[in-house]
Order: structure tokens, then C-alpha cells, then sequence
């Protein structure tokens, strides 16, 4: 873990573009110290593709981002932030560049096109040059290249130019006849639907114009991060935010590398540093990392969890699979939708990752006499079998190194189902099938530790993180959808429902092993923010009610949407967002059909099907939304607040994304990345009531660190009385035995429930410790066995301090 003292104490996420550069950073300084965080976290800040509203295709690892205002910009912003009291953490991309339009924008790409192999900049991408005769195919072309061929222009200028895309001609083939200048280059240009089973460069996940960089070559590293690192020395940055560890060759080994180098620059202090690992349910992060934490996910999932009302869930579900007739495999059933769609993925989308891991593992085979007598069919069989049963984004081995032992169970169990589904699926014998064994060896490193085995077992667990991404968060949360607020980043929407005794297990869990972790509600990448799900986890208690809304606005009298799911989605959408505004429904609803991939996909898209979405959305009933949306108001708010402030005072780091100090409802980006407003002006009661709940919390995290940070205390407080598993409360100290100060804070679950149970019974109280209490939110004096209707009586949710 790097230096726990340099640790922020809240963050603030800023989305950096051109219409929200450093200048506009910098002058919402003042009111975002105002607020009480400590630290201000950038989208990534280096040179990116022009136009880009995120940062991450990153085309100059030397340069601060220009339409930013430059390393002039992004210093000024330094000084105002420690002007006022506030660190900067940057995001970083170690995983990939833009393959940009025009193509000269990426430098060192440039000289690898124009000069391949021997190229001193080869070594940064990783393409495997033993494919299409030693030239990387780059998939532009609008159609086949015989469609496209006279539109192909060859300059004086040593430059071949495609519409607006530009590729550099190998010197002297300048002049050469237009078929054979095509044959003399680096690159293969080629139709752009050719990327999915042709490919040979590692890209991000499924994205072609995202070419991933070999960071674990020791001058790639020095070269992507130098001027990184030199804003880390000269204190502009405070602390770095790690983009997609899963996709490098070897995570650990790279994060190694950084916090030697954050450490060699900052005269051996470290900074802190969270990567963007997304865990499953029970899965953990690799304890010897040397890191704070992860970004967050985790928390997120189990602070959404607490707002699921389990038998609400269950009615909602029935209701839905009544709605929708999904079959299991396309939304019906959790576990269903998952095989399929990674089953799907692993043969189409990701068809040239596996097949060059089909290459690499025919060569190890060929090498071994033991071994030589696997076809490439099996090990494609195989590998394709295994990567589809792994639970989670990817294992962690390295070749001369025995496996984690979570690891080893986690292949050798997919390995014992892949071997009878190789059996069944494949009509072979059980011989062939112990290629599912060869290739679970090679995946643990156990087979050589030659530079092809050194290859697949990279490769293998970096499709295995593609696979996990692209068929879970971008497929199967599309299409099985009963619950929208459960299908987020790090939920688990099979099983959504987290009990506060669950909850309190992970709190303490992350206290003991990662105190100063990352925990977030809303990000860049949420495809719902924090207040839009925590109105839909309502429905799960309100489940007959929202059936017979979908079934009056399934009238054939009323407009028809082309299909149930569709219209079961778009309903919670809406009244997620609190309106039916088309402009930003439309938007949403086509990119959730187009993953889903059930009627459209973005490579096939159904004309027709998307202007029956367009045309439904634009004329749907939504006026009967309005009254259902009155009525779930409350819990909503309820809910609202509750996480908000769980967020805030839970073991961690709790990170703020732009503008949700308020209430703030966003859906998929780019709903979720227009600059944000960074006033303090509160639209409505809600984001009044949110607004000082965020800033009473943040001013005491920074004036009392040592109640929250690591050496603290996190002790759950349970309420006795008929009403207790409605209330979630814990106490926040400095861990010293005094148990002088501290903090409580208490929330309420599960609303609706309560108030059709009578609300809170007289008899429901919450034993505080020893003291004089006073509500930080309401000015309540409080002690002792409180009761919960007294203290709550103005606000679902009260933090508390010793007077």
C-alpha cells in the first residue's frame, strides 16, 4: 500500500473537456474547498484524441492536454487548489492509445506504421507480427477495399490519405502503382468489419480505435510516463487513479513499477494511488498490491444493496418475467443471460483474441512431445470453454511463480465443468478433451516459462477481463432487467439485496485490509447515477404497483413499444430519471438495445427496430408515470440520503463525482457528462437536504481525520425494537481506548415497508454510546436508548457528534 499519510479525505471528480477545461476547474476551486473535500480528481489530463469528452484515448503521452489549456493550465490549477487547501489526483491510462483520426496524431504509431517492425517505437504496441505478413491491419475502410479503392489517395507528400484518416507511405514506395504501393507498406488497410476475427493488435476490450501499449517493457514505461511522473515530482499531482489494471500483462508487476518510480520521485513517500478494479460479490483485491485500494465498485454494490428490499425483489422479478416472456437465456434468468452472452462474445467479438491465443498455444504444443497431439479445434474449444466459466475478470499468474491458490481453484474448477461441456458440446472423445487441462495449465504458468508461455498466460487472462466487460456490464446487464439499478458497475443484479449485517462485514473488511480505498456511488462510467437508482430500487417496495402501471400502459389502445422488454426498460428509465424528456431517453434506450444486442447491435443495427424505439419513446403514455412517480417520492428520498451519507462517514476514501452533492440524476454517458454546474444552488428540497448533509459530512472527515482514516474505529450500532432492521447505524472514532468524540451515523432502510408497518414504533430505539449527542443535520440534542422517531422525525438519516 503506498504512504496511508498522504491519503485525501474525500475527492471531487471533475470530467475534463473542451467545454470544462482547467480554467473552469479553477475557478469552482473556492466552492468545492467550501464543500469540505480535500482533493481534486481529473478525468485523465494528457494530450487525447481532439474533441474527446472523457480523455482516455490518450494520443501524446508527453504533452498536458491543449484543449485543457496545456501544463500552463493544469499548473495554474495546482496553485489555486493548494491556495485553497485542496491536492490534485490525476486519472492515468496505462492500458492503451487512440488509433486517432487523422492517424499522424499519435506519434509513435505514426512510426510504426511508416517503418514496422524495426521500428524503435514497435515495441510499444502490442501487435503480433507473425500475422498477414508482418503488417498490421488497421480496419478503417467503409466497405471492402475493392468498393473503397479509388477513394484511396496517395500524396506527394509521403502521406496515403482515406477521407479524413492519413497513414504515413514507407519511404521510397512513393511512386510506386497503386496495388503494389498498398503491398509495400507496414499496414493492411482493410473493411472495418474485419477487426473482429482479423486483428493482430491487442486493443481495449472490443474497441479498435483503442491499440493497447506494452507498459511492461521497462522503456515503454519510462516514455508513457515521464511527464506524469514530472508532475508528481513538482507536487501539481498528489496522487494517480489507475485505469483498467486488468488489461495489462501483468498488473502486479506494473503497479510495482509506478509506486517505485511515484516514490523515487517524491524522495521515497509514495502517493496514494487506487486502481479501477472491478470485483466480484466475494472476490478480493490481491492483498500485496502495492496500492490504497480500488475506485470503489465494491462499495458501491453494497451501499445500493442495503435499499433492495429482498421479497420486493422476488414480486418484481415474477411481474417482470410475467411482462416480458424473456427466455432464460436473453433475460429471464440471470445466470442464463450471462452463459449466453459470454458464449456469444468469446466466438464473435472476441473471435481474434482467441484466435491468436489458439496460435500460441498450438506453438507450445508443437514444442512439447507430450503435448503435440492437440489439435488447434480442442485448444480453440478449450479456450473458449474455460474463459466463459471464469466468475470473475481475470486470474493473477505469472510464469516461474506458483498461483495464487484462489486462482488454481478458480481454473481447476472451470476446468472440471469445461471438460464435460467440451464432451457434450463437441461429439469427441474424452481424450481430446484434456485439452481443457493444457490449456488450464498454460494459464496458470506451469507449462514453460518461454516467451510463448509467457505470452498466453498474459493473453489469456487479458481476453479473460475483455470477455468479463464486454458479455456481464455490456451485455447481460441489458438484457436481463427486472431491477435497472442493480445492472452497475460491481453489482450483482442475480442477487442485489445486501443486509446491514452483510454491509457491516464489508465496512470492517475494508478498514482492517484497505482503510484508505476509493468508495464511490457515481462515476464517469455508472450507467445510472446514485439518485436515479436509488428511485428505481423503490419499485422493490412497491412491486404490485408498478405492475399494473406497465399493464395499463400496455393497453393496445395506447402507443406499443415494439417489444415488452423494451417497454419494461424504458419505464424504469424514466421514472428513474424523474422525466420523460425524449432527448434524453432516446439517447439511452438505442445504446441499451444496441449492447443488449437481442434486436440491433452497433455493427448490425435494425433501422427499423430503432425508429420503432425512437417512435415510442417520443409518444409513449408517460403521463400515468406522473402520479406513480408522486408516489414513490418519498422512499426515494429516503434512499437518496441514506447512501449519501453511508457514502461519506464508511471506511474509505469517498470520491464525489461533478455535481452530486445535489440531486443529481444522469443516465449512460454521455447523459452523464455535460459540465457540470458547481454553483451550490439548490433546484429543490431534495438537494437542499443533500447539499448539507454532503457538507456537514466532508467538513467533519477534514477537521477529524483521525475519526475515519486508518488507525480508526468502525463499530455498528443496532437498534432494538419492533422496527431495528430499518435502521443502519454505526459509530466512527479515532480507535483509541479513551473513545472520547466520534461520529454517528445513522439511516434509514427500507421506507416504504416501515410506513405501512406503522412507521417508527415508539418502542424502536437506537442505544447510543455514553455522551451528549447533537445532530450535526437538524441541531437534535440526543443520548442515550434514543428513539428513532424522535431523532428522525425531520430527516431519514442523522450524523451525529459528541456536544
Amino acid at each position: 500500500m503506498t504512504a496511508d499519510r498522504t491519503a485525501p479525505t474525500a475527492t471531487y471528480r471533475l470530467q475534463l473537456q473542451p467545454g470544462f477545461p482547467f480554467a473552469a476547474a479553477e475557478r469552482a476551486v473556492p466552492y468545492l474547498a467550501s464543500l469540505g473535500v480535500s482533493h481534486l480528481h481529473l478525468s485523465p489530463v494528457l494530450e487525447a484524441r481532439p474533441g474527446s469528452t472523457h480523455g482516455y484515448d490518450i494520443v501524446d503521452h508527453t504533452a498536458v492536454r491543449a484543449e485543457l489549456g496545456g501544463e500552463r493550465g493544469l499548473r495554474a490549477l495546482a496553485r489555486t487548489a493548494r491556495a485553497h487547501g485542496l491536492g490534485l489526483i490525476a486519472d492515468i491510462v496505462p492500458n492503451h492509445m487512440a488509433v486517432p483520426v487523422p492517424e499522424r496524431l499519435n506519434g509513435p504509431l505514426w512510426e510504426v506504421l511508416r517503418d514496422g517492425p524495426e521500428s524503435p517505437y514497435a515495441r510499444w504496441f502490442d501487435i503480433d507480427w507473425a500475422e498477414h505478413g508482418r503488417k498490421v491491419l488497421l480496419p478503417v475502410l467503409g466497405g471492402p477495399l475493392g468498393e473503397e479503392w479509388e477513394r484511396l489517395r496517395p500524396g506527394d507528400d509521403g502521406v496515403l490519405r482515406y477521407y479524413d484518416h492519413e497513414f504515413p507511405l514507407r519511404p521510397g514506395t512513393e511512386r510506386l502503382p497503386p496495388a503494389a504501393l498498398l503491398d509495400a507498406q507496414w499496414y493492411r488497410l482493410g473493411w472495418w468489419r474485419l477487426a473482429r476475427t482479423e486483428l493482430n493488435y491487442r486493443r481495449f476490450f472490443t474497441i479498435s480505435e483503442l491499440i493497447a501499449v506494452r507498459v511492461e517493457d521497462p522503456e515503454v514505461f519510462d516514455a508513457t510516463h515521464r511527464t506524469l511522473l514530472d508532475l508528481v515530482r513538482d507536487g501539481v499531482l498528489d496522487g494517480l487513479r489507475v485505469d483498467h489494471p486488468d488489461g495489462l500483462a501483468d498488473p502486479e508487476g506494473y503497479l510495482r513499477t509506478l509506486d517505485e518510480a511515484v516514490r523515487a520521485a517524491t524522495g521515497g513517500d509514495g502517493r496514494w494511488t487506487v486502481v479501477e478494479k472491478i470485483l466480484a460479490r466475494d472476490e478480493p483485491l490481491p492483498a500485496h498490491w502495492p496500492v490504497a485500494g480500488t475506485t470503489g465498485y465494491d462499495a458501491l454494490h453494497h451501499i445500493d444493496g442495503l435499499f433492495v428490499d429482498p421479497d420486493g425483489l422476488e414480486k418484481l422479478t415474477a411481474t417482470y418475467r410475467s411482462f416480458t416472456a424473456a427466455p432464460p437465456d436473453e433475460g429471464g434468468d440471470w445466470a442464463a443471460t450471462v452463459r449466453s452472452a459470454a458464449r456469444h462474445v468469446v466466438r464473435h467479438e472476441l473471435a481474434a483474441e482467441v484466435e491468436r491465443l489458439t496460435r500460441t498455444a498450438s506453438r507450445i504444443c508443437a514444442a512439447s512431445p507430450p503435448l503435440r497431439d492437440h489439435a488447434p479445434w480442442a485448444l480453440r474449444t478449450a479456450i473458449r470453454a474455460l474463459l466463459v466459466r471464469l466468475p470473475v475478470y481475470r486470474p493473477y499468474a505469472t510464469v516461474g511463480a506458483p498461483a495464487a491458490e484462489a486462482d488454481a481453484a478458480m481454473l481447476h474448477r472451470a476446468a472440471r465443468d469445461a471438460r464435460t461441456a467440451f464432451t457434450a458440446t463437441a461429439r469427441t472423445v474424452e481424450a481430446e478433451a484434456r485439452a481443457v487441462d493444457t490449456v488450464r495449465d498454460a494459464a496458470l504458468g506451469r507449462l514453460g516459462d518461454g516467451p510463448d508461455h509467457r505470452d498466453f498466460l498474459a493473453r489469456f487472462a487479458q481476453t479473460a477481463a475483455a470477455l468479463r466487460a464486454k458479455s456481464v456490464e455490456d451485455t447481460a446487464f441489458y438484457r436481463y432487467t427486472p431491477l435497472l439499478s442493480a445492472a452497475e458497475v460491481g453489482g450483482d443484479p442475480g442477487h442485489p439485496a445486501v443486509s446491514p449485517e452483510e454491509f457491516h462485514a464489508f465496512a470492517a473488511r475494508l478498514l482492517r485490509d484497505w482503510p484508505t480505498t476509493g468508495t464511490v456511488l457515481s462515476t464517469h462510467d455508472t450507467k445510472r447515477s446514485a439518485d436515479v437508482r436509488a428511485r428505481i430500487a423503490a419499485l422493490t417496495e412497491s412491486p404490485a404497483r408498478w405492475g399494473r402501471l406497465l399493464a395499463e400502459a400496455a393497453d393496445p389502445a395506447r402507443p406499443q413499444a415494439p417489444d415488452p422488454q423494451l417497454a419494461w426498460t424504458a419505464w424504469q428509465t424514466a421514472l428513474g430519471l424523474g422525466t420523460a424528456d425524449a432527448q434524453r431517453l432516446v439517447p439511452a434506450m438505442l445504446k441499451a438495445v444496441r449492447e443488449a444486442g437481442l434486436h440491433t447491435t452497433w455493427t448490425e443495427q435494425n433501422a427499423a427496430y430503432e425508429d420503432a424505439v425512437t417512435a415510442y419513446l417520443e409518444a409513449a403514455p408517460w403521463a400515468a408515470l406522473d402520479a406513480f412517480a408522486s408516489d414513490i417520492a418519498a422512499p426515494a428520498r429516503v434512499n437518496t440520503l441514506g447512501a449519501a451519507l453511508l457514502h461519506l462517514t464508511m471506511p474509505g476514501v469517498p470520491d464525489l463525482y461533478m455535481d452530486t452533492e445535489r440531486a443529481y440524476r444522469a443516465l449512460v454517458d454521455p447523459d452523464n457528462r455535460r459540465p457540470p454546474a458547481l454553483d451550490g444552488h439548490a433546484a429543490d428540497e431534495l438537494s437542499a437536504e443533500k447539499l448539507l448533509l454532503t457538507r456537514a459530512a466532508l467538513r467533519l472527515r477534514r477537521d477529524h481525520p483521525s475519526w475515519f482514516g486508518p488507525g480508526s474505529d468502525y463499530t455498528p450500532l443496532i437498534a432494538a425494537g419492533p422496527a431495528s432492521p430499518h435502521c443502519v447505524a454505526f459509530l466512527r472514532h479515532d480507535g483509541t481506548s479513551g473513545g472520547g468524540g466520534g461520529a454517528i451515523t445513522v439511516a434509514t432502510r427500507l421506507s416504504r415497508r416501515l410506513a405501512e408497518a406503522g412507521g417508527w414504533d415508539p418502542r424502536t430505539r437506537l442505544p447510543l454510546p455514553p455522551g451528549h449527542w447533537r445532530d450535526l443535520l437538524t441541531g437534535r440534542a440526543a443520548g442515550g436508548a434514543t428513539p428513532l422517531a424522535e431523532l428522525l422525525d425531520r430527516l431519514p438519516v442523522a450524523l451525529l457528534v459528541r456536544d
